[in-house]
């Protein structure tokens, strides 16, 4: 019986100690996959921004004349004013450095994919030889193409620039006749991700450059992430490494999959340190109830072996009463069998919870702004840094609201929603905005026409639609919104005036971070028309372009209508 004991005690606790070790792991793998989540929207994001600066300096006229003229001499200084805004401002501050859509050098290419020198390389950037040289491609781009290029500045220490090479085409044949190729500062961690220790670089040309790390230890992960490439040919994957006497969780993922640039990796490490530590303390407490559990197991079949040693002739007159005494031990094992499960429910509860929070850079931004030793300039800075915040919180709310849906885990609950009443509302709101654009409202929405749907949903598609309406609107304009029953439908027609889109950008508005504004600057990261079609076809309906000509702009929404009113009290 003692044997017995032992071998189930001692099964017991390895099997628990596994699946602690599972759910520690599962939650460190949780936190880390949702740190680079985060991280990697910010990437998409800014380079975004990245592509859409650069594909406008592209463009510029001037350029287009010199290559084109095939005045290749007067290219650089043609192009030094056109571009003066990309190289303002000089090398900016450590802190706002991952932030910033300054370039730090920018060069062409001719028709055979080559760097054309510029004579005078201080207007356009510096560069080493051997990095001017990495510049050049076997042939021009037909699509924007991200590169990483590492530059030496002496011989033991080198940065990384990130490049992006926007093709330039001919005004007259539509040929890819150049590419403009410009140079930033790589995206660097900051905020919360410094926080909880997790660090982010770059490896690229058999070296990695990482913020704060030494050269050895910089030199040990180059070697890991050569053995890691080298081994697989997966774009990300992770192990864990050694930096520094500590354990590590490294992340890699490739940065521009497809370029024609030499292939470079993200690389983030994530300190195990803390976890491991938890895991044995873990270990240790298990270990310690073990030992009591298991003692008292050997002092309970001591116990039962004394009883079952009676004579026979007693337990035959006693029967009854061990009767008895079984079912009240049998009560006494269910009543402890429960409470261990709901122990062991809450350790596990109290597990996932054990997580250490995140600071976000809002909350850092607003407390720089409650001091009261800066310049009025650097809380204006603060201030439009804070605005840009809110921005990036309503869009990360965009992709997460896309993400699920994207998931399938976005679900319709079918109620009565008064598409009257919600157009309206959003009607009088843009009519109450102050911005001096005298914008004419007109409306013919009849008062009371219902809808199946979610309202905190079919509002967001109406908040969209209008606001599009009046962002896209020129001044003394005006916007019509119509509402309509076609049999089983209510159909929502949104129209104003303003430049037209056009006819080759009209099939992508509907793509996510696709922006066609008809030529005017307007704000945005392309999300909503998007966002706005799911929403629509979630609710059983669409949203489609009618017609975008002569001044004017028309969408239409369809939803599925209601046969009836609230006070019948059901959906159709």
């Amino acid at each position: 019986m003692m044997v017995v004991v032992a071998v189930m005690t001692g099964l017991g606790l390895y099997f628990t100690q596994r699946n602690v070790a599972t759910n520690v792991e599962r939650s460190l793998q949780q936190d880390f996959q949702g740190q680079l989540s985060a991280l990697d929207k910010l990437q998409e994001l800014r380079h975004a921004a990245l592509a859409e600066r650069c594909r406008a300096l592209a463009s510029k006229p001037r350029i287009h004349a010199a290559l084109e003229d095939n005045a290749l001499d007067l290219l650089y200084p043609s192009a030094k004013d056109e571009l003066r805004d990309l190289m303002e401002g000089g090398e900016p501050a450590p802190e706002q450095s991952a932030q910033s859509l300054h370039a730090r050098f920018y060069r062409f290419l001719d028709e055979t994919g080559s760097v054309l020198p510029p004579s005078k390389p201080q207007e356009v950037g510096k560069l080493d030889e051997q990095a001017e040289a990495t510049l050049a491609l076997r042939h021009l781009p037909q699509i924007q193409q991200i590169g990483y290029v590492r530059e030496r500045n002496n011989r033991s220490d080198s940065t990384i620039d990130e490049i992006i090479a926007i093709p330039i085409f001919s005004s007259d044949t539509g040929e890819v006749i150049s590419a403009l190729v410009v140079g930033f500062k790589p995206f660097e961690l900051a905020g919360n991700g410094a926080r909880s220790g997790m660090k982010s670089g770059i490896w690229v040309d058999g070296r990695v450059q990482m913020a704060s790390l030494s050269d050895s230890a910089e030199a040990a992960l180059a070697l890991e992430m050569h053995n890691a490439v080298a081994q697989s040919d997966r774009a990300q994957s992770n192990f864990i490494v050694h930096v520094n006497g500590a354990p590590q969780l490294l992340f890699y993922k490739r940065l521009n999959p497809g370029s024609l640039f030499p292939p470079a990796y993200e690389v983030c490490i994530y300190p195990l340190a803390d976890s491991v530590a938890h895991q044995h303390r873990l270990r240790w407490q298990i270990g310690g109830a073990g030992i009591l559990l298991l003692l008292g197991g050997f002092f309970a079949s001591h116990f039962t072996a004394v009883r079952l040693s009676a004579p026979v002739e007693k337990l035959a007159m006693d029967s009854e009463m061990n009767r008895a005494q079984r079912r009240r031990a049998e009560a006494a094992l269910v009543s402890t069998s429960e409470e261990l499960k709901r122990s062991t429910r809450y350790s596990a509860d109290a597990s996932h919870q054990l997580k250490t929070p995140v600071t976000v850079l809002r909350a850092g931004l607003e407390g720089l702004l409650t001091r009261e030793d800066f310049k009025p300039e650097v809380y204006e800075e603060l201030s439009a840094l804070l605005h840009q915040t809110h921005r990036l919180t309503g869009v990360i709310e965009d992709l997460l609201l896309l993400s699920r849906m994207d998931a399938g885990h976005l679900r319709i609950e079918a109620k009565l929603v008064n598409l009257s009443h919600l157009v309206d509302q959003w009607l009088d709101d843009l009519g109450a905005l102050s911005d001096g654009r005298d914008i004419k409202i007109e409306r013919e929405i009849p008062p009371e026409l219902y809808v199946a749907g979610e309202e905190r949903y079919t509002s967001l598609i109406v908040q969209n639609l209008l606001e599009n309406a009046h962002k896209y609107n020129r001044r003394g304009g005006w916007i019509r919104a119509r509402a309509r029953q076609d049999n089983e439908q209510v159909v929502l027609t949104i129209t104003n005036s303003g430049p037209a889109i056009q006819r080759s950008a009209q099939e992508h508005i509907f793509e996510r971070f696709r922006r066609e504004s008809g030529g005017s600057a307007v704000s945005g990261h392309g999300l909503g028309l998007n966002l706005a079609r799911q929403l629509a076809r979630l609710h059983g309906g669409d949203l489609r372009l009618v017609k975008s000509e002569n001044e004017s702009t028309e969408f239409e929404v369809r939803f599925r209508a209601s046969r009836t009113s609230p006070d019948r009290g059901s959906l159709s």
